[in-house]
């Protein structure tokens, strides 16, 4: 008897590849066998295998339409801050950044322009299986990022254009020319086109629970198109690896994350969490 083929991988272009797990009883091997790098990544599940990785407010303004998505968005940030005055208890943490308005808002289901990511790769088979719709596909996928080579590629293509403007400002403004609002524009510092966001704010424990970060996308492509535009095809390693489980092991999934403490429970430390874990121990048998 033959046995089965517990995997298939393969490349699909410059730093990425795609693999098709045969059944969720082999997701341990592959992560303990083929990831060895495992630490360098981190991780994302989602419910069908079709959806790009993007962010909620991402769709929303795909969906709007708006003339300037710029101040669309900005205006939809200052829109969350007021309407959060007097909703955050007594002696609210001060955030002065922006990414962490969009992680307190993220956490209370606001669109943001955040995407969740898990230091573990077993959490975001939880993500990646906890949810069912109506629409879905035959296998749950499970994203993994290469997270130190991104965002050392990032910044750095960041820090460039950034000295880049810094000299064409110089050189426009020995030519005398008119330069009609560009030194703001030019000496301002690029931010890297992904940012990997990591509050630090205590508003959000249940990110803690989770090992999660964000990440947040600066461009209007997607992260495959991005990473096979900027990255040298010389560089040897796995950067985005698409990982299709079958939908299927939902109930074996779950049952196994359970007993390895990963469940509503663990992940979401409030009434929340204890809700969803009492339905879905009534859902699946010997939960």
């Amino acid at each position: 008897m033959s046995r089965t083929t517990r995997w298939v991988k393969k490349n699909i272009g410059t730093g990425l590849s795609e693999v098709r797990i045969s059944s969720w009883k082999y997701f341990d091997d592959f992560i303990n066998q083929e990831m060895v790098d495992c630490n360098s990544y981190i991780w994302r599940g989602q419910r069908c295998d079709d959806w790009e990785l993007e962010s909620t407010l991402d769709r929303l303004v795909k969906k709007r339409k708006p003339r300037s998505p710029k101040r669309f968005i900005e205006a939809h940030l200052k829109r969350f801050q007021l309407a959060t005055r007097g909703r955050r208890g007594i002696n609210p943490q001060v955030l002065d950044k922006e990414n962490d308005w969009w992680a307190l808002g993220q956490h209370h289901g606001l669109a943001t322009p955040l995407l969740d990511w898990t230091a573990s790769p077993f959490i975001a088979a939880f993500f990646a299986y906890i949810k069912t719709g109506s629409i879905q596909t035959d296998h749950r996928v499970i994203y993994a990022l290469h997270r130190s080579i991104v965002e050392d590629h990032a910044g750095r293509v960041a820090k460039e254009q950034t000295k880049k403007n810094a000299e064409r400002f110089k050189e426009l403004r020995a030519s005398g020319a008119n330069l009609n609002g560009l030194p703001s524009l030019l000496q301002r510092e690029v931010e890297p086109a992904i940012q990997f966001v990591q509050p630090l704010s205590d508003e959000n424990q249940r990110l803690v629970n989770q090992s999660g970060l964000f990440t947040r996308f600066t461009f209007n492509k997607s992260l495959r198109d991005w990473i096979q535009d900027h990255l040298n095809p010389n560089i040897g390693a796995h950067v985005l690896i698409k990982i299709r489980i079958p939908n299927k092991d939902r109930t074996s999934c779950l049952q196994n994350l359970n007993r390895m403490n990963i469940n509503y429970l663990s992940l979401f430390p409030d009434l929340y969490g204890a809700s969803m874990h009492s339905n879905l121990s009534s859902e699946i048998s010997k939960y």
